[in-house]
Protein backbone atom coordinates (compact mmCIF):
# COMPACT_ATOMS: atom_id res chain seq x y z
CA UNK A 1 0.00 0.00 0.00
CA UNK A 2 2.84 2.38 0.81
CA UNK A 3 4.37 1.72 -2.61
CA UNK A 4 1.09 2.52 -4.34
CA UNK A 5 0.72 5.71 -2.32
CA UNK A 6 4.30 6.84 -3.15
CA UNK A 7 3.75 6.00 -6.84
CA UNK A 8 0.55 8.07 -6.93
CA UNK A 9 2.21 10.96 -5.09
CA UNK A 10 5.13 10.92 -7.53
CA UNK A 11 2.78 10.79 -10.53
CA UNK A 12 0.72 13.71 -9.23
CA UNK A 13 3.87 15.73 -8.54
CA UNK A 14 5.20 15.15 -12.04
CA UNK A 15 1.82 15.97 -13.59
CA UNK A 16 1.56 19.19 -11.58
CA UNK A 17 5.04 20.26 -12.67
CA UNK A 18 4.55 19.55 -16.36
CA UNK A 19 3.64 22.39 -18.67
CA UNK A 20 1.14 22.04 -21.48
CA UNK A 21 2.69 22.16 -24.92
CA UNK A 22 1.92 25.17 -27.04
CA UNK A 23 2.82 26.01 -30.58
CA UNK A 24 4.03 29.44 -29.51
CA UNK A 25 7.80 29.90 -29.81
CA UNK A 26 9.68 30.70 -26.66
CA UNK A 27 10.60 34.38 -26.40
CA UNK A 28 14.15 35.08 -27.53
CA UNK A 29 16.48 36.47 -24.93
CA UNK A 30 19.01 39.09 -25.79
CA UNK A 31 22.33 38.64 -24.03
CA UNK A 32 23.02 41.49 -21.63
CA UNK A 33 26.36 43.18 -22.09
CA UNK A 34 27.75 43.32 -18.56
CA UNK A 35 30.60 45.60 -19.62
CA UNK A 36 29.66 49.25 -19.80
CA UNK A 37 30.72 50.82 -23.04
CA UNK A 38 32.04 54.33 -23.23
CA UNK A 39 29.99 57.00 -24.99
CA UNK A 40 30.75 57.27 -28.72
CA UNK A 41 31.89 60.87 -28.49
CA UNK A 42 33.87 62.50 -25.70
CA UNK A 43 31.52 63.80 -22.97
CA UNK A 44 31.81 67.38 -21.73
CA UNK A 45 32.95 66.25 -18.27
CA UNK A 46 35.82 64.04 -19.51
CA UNK A 47 38.96 64.64 -17.45
CA UNK A 48 41.71 62.47 -16.02
CA UNK A 49 44.71 62.35 -13.76
CA UNK A 50 47.68 59.99 -14.05
CA UNK A 51 50.24 59.73 -11.28
CA UNK A 52 53.15 57.63 -12.51
CA UNK A 53 56.77 56.65 -12.18
CA UNK A 54 58.80 55.46 -9.23
CA UNK A 55 56.87 56.68 -6.20
CA UNK A 56 54.18 58.12 -8.53
CA UNK A 57 55.98 61.49 -8.37
CA UNK A 58 55.02 62.47 -11.94
CA UNK A 59 51.48 63.61 -12.66
CA UNK A 60 49.39 64.77 -15.59
CA UNK A 61 46.19 66.29 -14.24
CA UNK A 62 43.56 67.73 -16.59
CA UNK A 63 41.22 68.45 -13.64
CA UNK A 64 43.69 71.03 -12.35
CA UNK A 65 45.42 71.81 -15.67
CA UNK A 66 48.84 70.87 -14.29
CA UNK A 67 51.79 68.61 -14.93
CA UNK A 68 54.24 67.59 -12.21
CA UNK A 69 57.72 66.32 -13.04
CA UNK A 70 59.81 64.14 -10.75
CA UNK A 71 63.21 65.80 -10.36
CA UNK A 72 64.43 62.82 -8.29
CA UNK A 73 67.10 64.36 -6.00
CA UNK A 74 65.54 67.83 -6.27
CA UNK A 75 61.93 66.94 -5.45
CA UNK A 76 59.25 67.83 -7.98
CA UNK A 77 58.32 70.79 -10.16
CA UNK A 78 54.80 71.66 -11.33
CA UNK A 79 53.64 73.73 -14.28
CA UNK A 80 50.27 74.80 -15.59
CA UNK A 81 49.43 72.99 -18.79
CA UNK A 82 46.32 72.47 -20.84
CA UNK A 83 45.53 70.01 -23.56
CA UNK A 84 43.65 71.10 -26.67
CA UNK A 85 40.20 69.76 -27.50
CA UNK A 86 41.82 67.75 -30.29
CA UNK A 87 44.40 66.23 -27.91
CA UNK A 88 41.68 65.36 -25.38
CA UNK A 89 39.64 63.71 -28.14
CA UNK A 90 42.70 61.76 -29.26
CA UNK A 91 43.27 60.51 -25.69
CA UNK A 92 39.57 59.72 -25.24
CA UNK A 93 39.60 57.61 -28.42
CA UNK A 94 42.58 55.62 -27.10
CA UNK A 95 40.77 55.08 -23.80
CA UNK A 96 37.74 53.89 -25.75
CA UNK A 97 39.91 51.44 -27.74
CA UNK A 98 41.00 49.69 -24.55
CA UNK A 99 37.62 50.32 -22.84
CA UNK A 100 38.94 51.75 -19.61
CA UNK A 101 35.53 51.16 -17.98
CA UNK A 102 35.93 47.40 -18.28
CA UNK A 103 37.46 45.41 -15.39
CA UNK A 104 41.18 44.83 -15.96
CA UNK A 105 43.73 42.24 -14.85
CA UNK A 106 47.05 43.81 -13.90
CA UNK A 107 48.60 40.92 -11.94
CA UNK A 108 50.11 38.13 -14.03
CA UNK A 109 49.52 34.46 -13.36
CA UNK A 110 52.26 32.82 -11.26
CA UNK A 111 54.72 30.55 -13.05
CA UNK A 112 55.70 27.55 -10.93
CA UNK A 113 54.03 29.24 -7.96
CA UNK A 114 56.01 32.47 -8.18
CA UNK A 115 55.69 35.84 -9.85
CA UNK A 116 58.88 37.49 -11.06
CA UNK A 117 59.25 41.09 -9.93
CA UNK A 118 61.74 43.94 -10.37
CA UNK A 119 62.90 46.84 -8.17
CA UNK A 120 62.67 49.75 -8.44
CA UNK A 121 59.49 49.82 -10.48
CA UNK A 122 56.97 52.31 -11.73
CA UNK A 123 53.40 52.60 -10.48
CA UNK A 124 50.50 54.28 -12.27
CA UNK A 125 47.35 55.56 -10.57
CA UNK A 126 44.55 56.61 -12.93
CA UNK A 127 41.43 58.62 -12.11
CA UNK A 128 39.12 59.28 -15.05
CA UNK A 129 35.72 60.99 -15.18
CA UNK A 130 33.34 59.97 -17.98
CA UNK A 131 29.68 61.07 -17.86
CA UNK A 132 29.82 61.70 -14.12
CA UNK A 133 31.33 58.27 -13.41
CA UNK A 134 34.75 58.01 -11.75
CA UNK A 135 36.92 55.19 -13.06
CA UNK A 136 40.12 54.29 -11.24
CA UNK A 137 42.92 51.88 -12.10
CA UNK A 138 46.22 51.10 -10.36
CA UNK A 139 48.89 49.63 -12.59
CA UNK A 140 52.16 48.21 -11.29
CA UNK A 141 55.33 47.91 -13.32
CA UNK A 142 56.73 45.48 -10.73
CA UNK A 143 56.18 42.34 -12.80
CA UNK A 144 58.72 40.89 -15.23
CA UNK A 145 55.91 39.64 -17.48
CA UNK A 146 53.18 42.31 -17.54
CA UNK A 147 49.62 41.39 -18.51
CA UNK A 148 48.07 42.62 -21.76
CA UNK A 149 45.95 45.08 -19.74
CA UNK A 150 49.12 46.45 -18.10
CA UNK A 151 50.77 46.86 -21.51
CA UNK A 152 47.71 48.72 -22.83
CA UNK A 153 47.64 51.14 -19.90
CA UNK A 154 51.39 51.77 -20.02
CA UNK A 155 51.03 52.43 -23.75
CA UNK A 156 48.16 54.83 -23.05
CA UNK A 157 50.20 56.64 -20.39
CA UNK A 158 53.18 56.87 -22.76
CA UNK A 159 50.93 58.33 -25.49
CA UNK A 160 49.54 60.96 -23.10
CA UNK A 161 53.02 61.75 -21.79
CA UNK A 162 54.40 62.17 -25.33
CA UNK A 163 51.74 64.86 -25.96
CA UNK A 164 52.62 66.64 -22.70
CA UNK A 165 56.39 66.51 -23.32
CA UNK A 166 55.89 68.60 -26.48
CA UNK A 167 54.30 71.46 -24.53
CA UNK A 168 56.48 74.53 -23.86
CA UNK A 169 55.43 74.58 -20.19
CA UNK A 170 56.77 71.06 -19.72
CA UNK A 171 59.98 71.79 -21.62
CA UNK A 172 60.58 74.77 -19.29
CA UNK A 173 60.63 72.53 -16.19
CA UNK A 174 64.10 71.78 -14.74
CA UNK A 175 65.92 68.58 -15.66
CA UNK A 176 65.86 65.69 -13.23
CA UNK A 177 69.03 65.05 -11.26
CA UNK A 178 70.03 61.59 -10.07
CA UNK A 179 68.29 58.29 -10.61
CA UNK A 180 66.54 55.39 -8.95
CA UNK A 181 68.41 52.22 -8.09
Amino acid sequence: MKKLFLFMLLTLSLYACSQPETNEPEPETTPVDSVANMPESMPDDFDFSIQFGVGKNNEINTFEGTVTKDLIENGTATAEISLTEEEMNQIYEKMKEINIKEPKEFTPEPVDGTICSVEPHEEDAWEIIVNGETITHSVSGAYCEPTEDTKEFIGLRDDVFSIVKEKDAYKALPDAKGGYE
